[in-house]
């Protein structure tokens, strides 16, 4: 059974000051994008790591990121399209003979944890097709025109994440049925749910948080600094234990 990682770094979007794309803007000392490789570089369960960017990144990325920090697993890159689904797509047209299972990953979710790739992982075995999500801390109102309407039932929503993991000839048949239809999602499991098939729900961390702005990225550096004085704080207590 072979697993790949497709990690989706195709926009272009600019919204956080800087020249370059958000995927490639630099996160306590790395860009964005490399840590979120990295944690699928070192989760036992992922077998091959394709990256997925604009077509104009695609030397800076292999100079940039994949070599600069050696990753080893993370030998494909292929241009993405104008929607993001379009760029899953053409990752999994990249996806070798013989792969199993995909998991899809946001560039731009640097703090995922390799844990939680392997949970999802195994779970999709299992179930075919999962997402990681959070329920929301704050109550939720549906409005129109400036009036609410409605207070949605809490304790029934959830908060989606990345990666999503399906088997992969589902999420393949998925995406070919949604270009036929020209039907575009906000997410992959969307496309599956529109297949009449079950997406089931892992439970994420509020941590694995998705950068789109300069406060999303102020947040990430210091969610970062956090993981590093616990780590380090764990090695110190268990040399002097």
């Amino acid at each position: 059974m072979k697993t790949v990682a497709i990690i989706v770094a195709g926009g272009k979007g600019t919204r956080i000051k800087g020249s370059l794309p958000k995927q490639f803007l630099m996160l306590e000392g790395r860009p964005i994008v490399a840590h979120a490789i990295e944690k699928f570089e070192n989760c036992k369960l992922i077998d091959e790591i394709i990256l997925v960017v604009p077509e104009d990144y695609l030397g800076y990325s292999t100079q940039k990121v994949i070599d600069k920090y050696g990753f080893r697993k993370a030998d494909k890159i292929v241009p993405g399209g104008e929607e993001r689904q379009d760029s899953v797509y053409a990752g999994l047209k990249a996806c070798p003979a013989g792969t199993s299972i995909v998991a899809i990953h946001d560039a731009v979710r640097p703090l995922i944890s390799s844990d939680k790739i392997a949970a999802s992982i195994e779970l999709c075995a299992e179930k075919k097709a999962v997402v990681l999500a959070v329920p929301p801390k704050d109550t939720i109102k549906r409005g129109e025109d400036g009036l609410i309407v409605t207070t949605l039932d809490r304790d029934k929503l959830w908060l989606i994440q990345t990666p999503q993991v399906f088997e992969y000839s589902l999420i393949l048949d998925a995406h070919k049925k949604v270009k036929e239809e020209g039907f575009v999602g906000t997410d992959d499991s969307v496309l599956v749910e529109r297949l009449g098939k079950e997406v089931a729900i892992l439970k994420g961390d509020y941590s694995n948080i998705k950068i789109t702005t300069e406060e999303d990225l102020a947040l990430a550096e210091t969610l970062i600094r956090r993981q590093k004085d616990a780590t380090s704080n764990g090695r110190s207590g268990g040399q002097n234990a």
